[in-house]
């Protein structure tokens, strides 16, 4: 058990960061066309407003909420909020943007699955990867369920001790994760799994946030005379 430990959760992290550096930086060089969110709101507009809208703000925060939960160590908010507190806040706001992901999430999915017109345009990983992105979050709300019964913190340090180790190539990071639940570790499995294969779907369009767009120039528009 402690070899397939150090397998999943102290080698196997490594090499899907690899795979999505390296991945997406090849992509971006000879594969410039294909490097595009490729929406299909043009095939058919219903629904896909609210959907889209739900799913993005659910996931963004999500996003940023992982990262600065897990990456914070303990002693930067220790003076001022306990390792319980911050929990509880992280089941709150990652339970209400969970669900709207959720939500959003299965709209999306099932209107690639059923719409016709969406279907066909759609690739093998178009599909996969947000109905991977549909049972991540349902794991992830699924985990609420422990974490309501031990609110202290202790699996959130724990955690965060594994997610800081790796990120910040610490040894051992794999045994913070000895004695977690087995619902917190499919969580986090299924997630380096779309790490891995980011490079190889739509995701690749985050990289290119429009940053420039909020300092750009306005654009004067004129009507035809």
């Amino acid at each position: 058990m402690s070899y397939f430990n150090t397998l999943l959760f102290g080698l196997y992290p490594y090499l899907a960061g690899t795979v999505f550096l390296v991945g997406s930086l090849m992509r971006f060089d000879h594969g410039q066309y294909t490097w595009k969110a490729g929406s299909s709101q043009m095939l058919t507009t219903r629904n896909m407003r609210v959907a889209s809208n739900l799913f993005h703000v659910g996931i963004i925060t999500i996003f940023f909420g992982h990262l600065v939960g897990l990456l914070t160590p303990h002693w930067v908010y220790a003076p001022f909020m306990s390792a319980g507190t911050k929990q509880v806040i992280a089941i709150v706001v990652g339970g209400i943007a969970g669900v709207m992901c959720l939500v959003g999430g299965a709209m999306l999915a099932y209107r690639r699955l059923t719409n016709a017109r969406v279907k066909a345009s759609s690739s093998l990983m178009d599909t996969l990867i947000i109905v991977l992105l549909v049972v991540q979050v349902s794991l992830g709300l699924l985990t609420i369920i422990p974490a309501l019964g031990h609110l202290d913190g202790g699996v959130m340090i724990q955690l965060a001790g594994w997610a800081q180790g790796i990120v910040f190539f610490q040894g051992g990071a794999a045994e913070h994760l000895i004695g977690v639940g087995l619902i917190y570790k499919l969580h986090i499995l299924l997630g380096l799994t779309i790490i891995l294969l980011f490079p190889f779907t739509r995701l690749v369009h985050v990289w290119s946030v429009p940053f420039g767009y909020v300092t750009r120039r306005y654009q004067i528009v004129r009507r035809r005379a």
